[in-house]
């Protein structure tokens, strides 16, 4: 998929003929089963290759137009009446968009999936305002983060803003709502500066109310609000990564200090959520100035080793072994600036998880699209752009034997991965001003 990039991520590529039409009677089960069988069936047909004279080849394009049959369906059942109707279309969108590539099929239908998205996150329960959310962060990500995902964004970004902020919705509606925040604005309007701070500063709400009080007591969470403030500070954090060095200063000089005491809270995942952040602003803050301390990072480390050495029985061992594992990175990286490197493979290819804002970054999309994330770094042009791996492959006999070396593929990748992230934090430094 060619893109062009004019200070965007992106592309302008025609799609296929609009509409949106279906075929009727199947129950709700049986399409959702259908879409994930007819994806598995597409995706061994481009595979795999017919061995031996005679066999008879699958007919690639007969799959594809069946495929494309049922997902026009479950556009279709986003419009129903029945509220059972439309969750199951949200599903089986969600498998679909998380599993393959369909930028061809979405480019001329993402309006009508925005208007039926848009009609759920406002009048839908909230399992559905939950499931929309993540159907449309799934959007932006399959059409490119380009010029169509960006009006997307701009179209649904007043409705995700006020069911984040609204407190009587509910709390799962809300988180998913942090993370379509988050992964949108990073991916649609990342290079929109005004964009940028907004969801910042609206993401920064939601878990300053974790902060301690004047007398340094954290406050007694609500029912629910751990989950919501871990959702709003990953979803920051990860806006964070493409924030401009005269940006960075101010947020590490706000919320460092405030964040430590945060590593107190009773909650074991936002203490995670915590200590991980914690470790990407101080790896920021090094890469602004090399001889950047941490303030009281004494307190700092005598802390993390607490947290690394819980030995506490009335925590879950599960929980126990967690966070344990966790705060022992981080206090190495705090101590040492020692990272374990993480491979991530996908295909012949590999992905190393070297640095912080890397695991956040790939964290992220690893969340959203789950199972499916090996197959978008092997063929999506979005996460291969950011993650420095250059256009998709293609594969033959020929290059399979062709291998370059791991350490050959570990400096390609390290390379571009930083090369991309200076040149994009240089075009952000001219708008320091507005920052």
């Amino acid at each position: 998929m060619p893109r062009s990039k004019k200070g965007k991520r992106g592309s302008s590529k025609p799609g296929v003929k609009n509409g949106v039409k279906g075929e009727m009677g199947a129950s709700d089960d049986e399409l959702t089963s259908d879409v994930v069988s007819h994806y598995s069936s597409a995706s061994e047909t481009a595979s795999v290759m017919d061995e031996g004279t005679g066999g008879e080849q699958v007919d690639e394009q007969t799959a594809q137009e069946e495929t494309e049959d049922k997902l026009k369906q479950c556009i279709d059942n986003l419009m129903d009446k029945s509220s059972k109707t439309r969750l199951a279309g949200l599903e089986s969108l969600r498998q679909a968009f998380s599993s393959r590539l369909l930028y061809e099929f979405l480019t001329e239908r993402r309006l009508t999936v925005s208007d039926c998205l848009e009609r759920s996150l406002k009048k839908g329960s909230s399992e559905e305002q939950a499931a929309a959310a993540t159907v449309f962060t799934l959007l932006c990500i399959q059409l490119g983060g380009g010029d169509e995902a960006e009006e997307g964004f701009k179209m649904l970004r007043p409705i995700l803003t006020a069911l984040l902020m609204d407190n009587s919705a509910s709390i799962t509606a809300r988180q998913s709502c942090a993370r379509a925040l988050g992964m949108c604005c990073y991916v649609s309007a990342a290079e929109d500066g005004e964009d940028l701070i907004k969801s910042l500063a609206l993401l920064e709400s939601l878990f300053m109310s974790s902060y301690p009080n004047r007398e340094g007591t954290l406050p007694t969470p609500k029912p629910g609000s751990p989950g919501l403030h871990c959702a709003a500070l990953q979803a920051w954090s990860l806006l964070v990564t493409l924030c401009p060095a005269s940006r960075l200063t101010v947020l590490l000089d706000l919320h460092l200090p405030k964040l430590q005491a945060c590593l107190q809270s009773s909650d074991v995942n936002y203490r995670i959520a915590v200590g991980e952040t914690i470790a990407l602003l101080v790896e920021l803050g090094r890469d602004i100035d090399e001889d950047f301390e941490v303030e009281d990072s004494e307190s700092l480390c005598q802390c993390l080793k607490s947290l690394a050495t819980d030995g506490n029985k009335h925590r879950a061992k599960n929980d126990r072994r967690k966070q344990r594992s966790i705060f022992r990175e981080v206090l190495h990286y705090i101590e040492n600036e020692d990272f374990t490197e993480e491979k991530i493979r996908f295909g012949v290819e590999s992905v190393y998880i070297d640095s912080w804002m890397r695991r956040r970054i790939y964290d992220a999309f690893k969340e959203i699209l789950e199972s499916g994330v090996r197959h978008h770094l092997q063929l999506n042009p979005l996460l291969r752009d950011i993650f420095g791996l250059g256009a998709p492959l293609i594969l033959d006999a020929a290059v399979k034997g062709n291998k370059i070396s791991r350490f050959e593929k570990h400096l390609f990748n390290s390379a571009a991965f930083k090369a991309r992230t200076k040149q994009r934090n240089k075009v952000r430094d001219k708008r320091a001003d507005v920052m």
